[in-house]
């Protein structure tokens, strides 16, 4: 049986659609590298007769890139990639753009879920865009008959990246794939300015309590743990970070944060938040040590970096103590909160919007050159997972510095031969 779309499984689809709509003007307003690539897009349709698989969290900014693709000649299918993350007012309203059809909803489960993503399968595609990479498994695993026509794809977050490299160092992804989260207009904004501010921002929102004076212990400082501890600091938090990585703990170190294992950590924070996309970051052993009134808190990709299993086990009772926060009670009346049932924190909570919109109109940005990349030079690519090429990158960036009004210095021919010669010494 065929997924439903969203607009049947609302009561009031045209409702939504309004609503929808208005949050999606508001983002694209504020997404200048969209908006010149939207030019761009409509005027030279460089995806048409291209069938895009989509699989991402289905809010604003997405659906302004979705709107994208579709005014540059693709027809588009999305779902979402995460139960919890998908705005349905703003799924409504994608499904109602020329080119678009949305299965995203909140709230389904597993079954469902997946056969959202066997839906838009059923666009038959030339490109992807994932985030997390089940739409890429999915194919792979399932419908092996797509894969000849498959031109490439895009991959948006860490945990995406980590699978597909797997899949390609077992001999198993066949269709070229693009580390979107892996370029410098991704990362170091995104990941960082992001997700560092966008997961305090939903902590505070969500639980109304304050980040400063508290102990923020931040697990894994990948990039995007170091934007949550770099923010957690400017306000004014004591931070934490735990490792497996010898050199990112100390990094981590010389940057001004304590670094302890785990185990240790569990005993002096306030506020827990996982960003290693690795499972079992919070175990039994941790839970037995933590406080009274801890918030446990993931922006890792899936709903694993919080034993959550245990935590049950352990609980005597739990019970929703405000939208959004489920508190666990222990035997010895200590009280664990965890926030967004430990799924993405700045996603899935009931007051989450995702990383602010300038960023992701970065990260959005290199995502639509990718696919347009892909449309026009497919020849290029094989079976493996690819750096987005770094004059993609610099379009992104150099559209940005443009919309901000901001100049630089450029390389005088003197300078660029300097640069390349190997034989100028002393």
């Amino acid at each position: 049986m065929s997924a439903p779309t969203i607009a049947e499984r609302l009561d009031d689809p045209d409702a939504a659609r309004t609503e929808g709509r208005r949050k999606m003007d508001w983002a694209e307003a504020h997404m200048p590298i969209l908006a010149a690539l939207r030019e761009e897009f409509e005027a030279e349709q460089p995806l048409a007769d291209e069938r895009i698989a989509m699989a991402m969290h289905v809010e604003a900014k997405t659906a302004a890139l979705v709107e994208l693709l579709a005014v540059g000649g693709a027809e588009v299918a999305i779902t979402g990639c995460n139960p919890l993350s998908t705005q349905n007012d703003v799924s409504a309203a994608l499904h109602a753009v020329d080119g678009v059809t949305s299965y995203a909803a909140n709230g389904v489960d597993t079954d469902e879920y997946y056969d959202a993503i066997e839906a838009v399968v059923g666009v038959d595609p030339t490109i992807t865009v994932d985030d997390g990479a089940d739409m890429v498994t999915h194919i792979h695993d399932e419908h092996p008959d797509l894969i000849p026509q498959l031109k490439g794809g895009c991959e948006e977050t860490t945990t995406g990246v980590h699978r597909l490299r797997s899949m390609a160092d077992d001999g198993a992804l066949e269709y070229p794939l693009f580390a979107v989260n892996d370029t410098p207009m991704k990362t170091l904004f995104d990941n960082v300015h992001g997700t560092g501010e966008s997961a305090l921002t939903n902590i505070a929102m969500t639980t109304n309590l304050s980040i400063a004076g508290k102990t923020v212990v931040v697990a894994g400082y990948g990039y995007c743990g170091r934007g949550v501890a770099k923010k957690a600091a400017g306000m004014n938090a004591d931070v934490i970070v735990t490792e497996v990585d010898p050199r990112r703990a100390l990094e981590a170190h010389m940057e001004g944060h304590a670094v302890m294992p785990m185990h240790e950590a569990a005993s002096e924070g306030d506020v827990f938040v996982t960003t290693t996309g690795n499972r079992d970051v919070i175990t039994r052993e941790d839970f037995e040590r933590m406080g009274d009134g801890v918030l446990l808190a993931n922006a890792g990709h899936f709903d694993v970096e919080i034993n959550l299993e245990e935590l049950g086990e352990m609980a005597v009772s739990t019970r929703e103590v405000r939208d959004g926060v489920v508190e666990y009670e222990l035997p010895a009346g200590r009280r664990l909160n965890v926030l967004a049932e430990g799924r993405l924190v700045n996603l899935a909570g009931p007051l989450s919007m995702g990383h602010p919109v300038e960023v992701m109109d970065q990260s959005f940005g290199v995502q639509a050159v990718c696919v347009r990349e892909l449309a026009e030079n497919a020849d290029a690519y094989d079976a493996s997972v690819h750096e987005v090429p770094d004059r993609l990158d610099r379009e992104v960036a150099e559209v940005k510095l443009d919309a901000e009004g901001i100049a630089i210095d450029g390389l005088t021919d003197d300078q660029r031969e300097y640069l390349d010669s190997w034989d100028h010494g002393t």
